[in-house]
């Protein structure tokens, strides 16, 4: 896919958002670790790596041959977005949990142990 690179602190947030897991599976009740990062307005606008939503392939890219009947977000966005809500909401919830993920951390570690990877 065309675009720029990203940044190091755009590599390192795309890093921290994919450990959150699939954020549809989750939504169905599944925990999803293997994910496609979904880019919401293109790869080559400023900021552009900062508005991404952890996806798992199905739920990225997948045609309707999903055994568990996983709606892609390419090619079903309508379905998708009915489904699960508005890619900006979503990206709204995966950062509530990033930062409820680093504030947990923060509380039960002191400040020289807390490392943003």
């Amino acid at each position: 896919m065309k675009g720029r690179p990203p940044t190091a602190d755009e590599a390192r947030f795309m890093d921290a958002i994919a450990k959150l897991g699939c954020i549809a599976c989750r939504k169905d009740g599944w925990e999803n670790v293997v994910v496609s990062i979904h880019h919401i307005d293109g790869r080559t606008k400023p900021g552009a790596h900062f508005l991404v939503l952890p996806l798992c392939g199905p739920h990225h890219q997948q045609d309707d041959t999903d055994p568990r009947g996983r709606i892609s977000l390419h090619g079903r966005k309508a379905t998708f977005q009915a489904r699960y809500g508005a890619e900006r909401e979503l990206l709204a919830e995966c950062m509530a949990e990033l930062k409820n993920n680093l504030t947990a951390a923060s509380e039960t570690a002191g400040p020289e142990q807390i490392t943003v990877e």
